[in-house]
């Protein structure tokens, strides 16, 4: 299905080897991991949600509110994105700075997190300074560092639990 929904929207077989890009499995089980005041539920992977509640309950001890502005989403969903940035004008090589295709998401993977902001400037916070220093014991570690290898910017906010995220062949 992946290969199908990249190949709708644009994006070569091509386009995706040069970039390096990784496909991986959508998660088939998930947990809540957060749900938030606007009644908004966040879902990941079952160890990845104990590890974020575990995680953000010693922030929280330590007088850091980390919340979820993202988790798990769907293959589908993550077409959809794509296809709503497309719509708004903007080129493929804009959108797959800051997007993975579908099928090469981590978010998909029920493993991957974004934390409080989507704004560079996160960086400057005192949440992502504690996560710098404290996220890797829970076994979250940072993606998308600056100068990464897939092209990404960097993405201080987008965080995925687990040392390894294993490929679909």
């Amino acid at each position: 299905m992946s290969k199908e929904l990249c190949k709708e929207l644009g994006i070569s077989e091509d386009l995706l080897l040069a970039r390096g890009f990784v496909a991986y499995p959508e998660a088939r089980v998930l947990a809540i991991a957060e749900i938030n005041a606007d009644a908004r539920r966040f879902e990941l992977e079952p160890d990845a949600a104990a590890a974020w509640k575990q995680m953000k309950a010693e922030a929280a001890a330590a007088g850091v509110e980390l919340w979820l502005m993202s988790a798990y989403r769907s293959v589908t969903y993550q077409a959809n994105l794509i296809r709503t940035k497309l719509k708004r004008g903007l080129s493929l090589e804009q959108i797959l700075a800051v997007n993975a295709p579908p099928g090469y998401s981590e978010h998909h993977t029920g493993r991957a997190i974004d934390i409080n902001s989507l704004e560079i400037d996160f960086e400057h916070s005192r949440a992502y300074q504690w996560l710098s220093r404290h996220a890797q014991r829970f076994d979250f570690h940072l993606s998308y560092p600056r100068n990464n290898p897939l092209g990404y910017q960097f993405e201080p906010w987008h965080w995925c639990y687990g040392t390894t995220l294993l490929a679909v062949n």
